[in-house]
């Protein structure tokens, strides 16, 4: 019985030392990097946006806001290719027969609508418009805005075919929110063949009674993306990268 237990128990202490010493894949920078971000909207980043209750204690603690902005000044200032997967909801996706959970609390609180997917009307300052300060970085030749992604990922929209048309073959990834569409991205292009890492505070997740989405994306990234940065780790490694180099 001893010895059973002499077994069971290297057992147990020989797996928490794996799981406590995750490998570390690493991440390159270099010309066939592009920055993927998700849903830099008002509905998520304002305090005035529809989901700010559920958000807005995760984007405060993740300083999030300010570092996306720090990464469009990255993307600009080391000429890297930026790609938005913006989150957009028309009159006809309302009608839909079935939903998820977060798809129906999204619809039922009006995020992310555009009305006519072919009119602009009443889309200036939207809960569906980008957030003001992001607008100087977004609006460049440079930066690729995509069709929208419907529910969390971006098998709806046309990302993976702009992200190979450019050559594309890595990506760093940042957004919202962090446990759904910036993750569903990450999954989704890690299974497209793209070698894909995270600025984990550039992200931020809803925090509800019972419930922590941050903690289960900031998780998941670790056990999934080739790597998880820290903004702060961004700046450094852009500094260092081959890209950098090059220019």
């Amino acid at each position: 019985m001893k010895n059973l237990c002499k077994t069971i128990l290297v057992g147990i202490t020989g797996i928490t030392s794996v799981f406590a010493q995750l490998p570390e894949p690493g991440f390159v920078i270099d010309e066939t990097t592009a920055i993927v971000i998700t849903d830099p909207q008002n509905d998520f980043l304002s305090p005035q946006g529809v989901a700010w209750g559920a958000v807005g204690e995760s984007v405060k603690e993740n300083n999030t806001v300010e570092n996306l902005e720090t990464i469009f000044k990255l993307a600009e200032q080391h000429n890297m290719p930026v790609f938005v997967s913006p989150h957009y909801y028309y009159v006809h996706d309302h009608v839909w027969k079935f939903e998820g959970v977060l798809e129906k609390l999204m619809h039922d609180i009006s995020m992310f609508d555009r009305g006519d997917q072919l009119k602009i009307e009443g889309f200036e300052g939207s809960g569906a418009d980008w957030l003001p300060r992001y607008k100087k970085y977004i609006d460049k030749d440079r930066v690729v805005v995509t069709g929208p992604h419907k529910v969390f990922g971006p098998e709806s929209n046309d990302l993976a075919l702009q992200l190979r048309k450019q050559k594309i073959d890595k990506v760093i990834l940042a957004g919202m929110s962090g446990n759904l569409c910036a993750e569903s991205h990450m999954r989704e292009l890690g299974e497209n063949g793209f070698e894909v890492a995270v600025v984990g505070d550039a992200t931020a997740s809803a925090k509800l009674p019972g419930l922590d989405g941050n903690q289960a994306a900031q998780t998941n990234y670790r056990m999934i993306a080739s790597k998880v940065y820290t903004t702060e780790e961004l700046v450094t490694d852009l500094k260092n990268s081959k890209m950098m180099k090059k220019n």
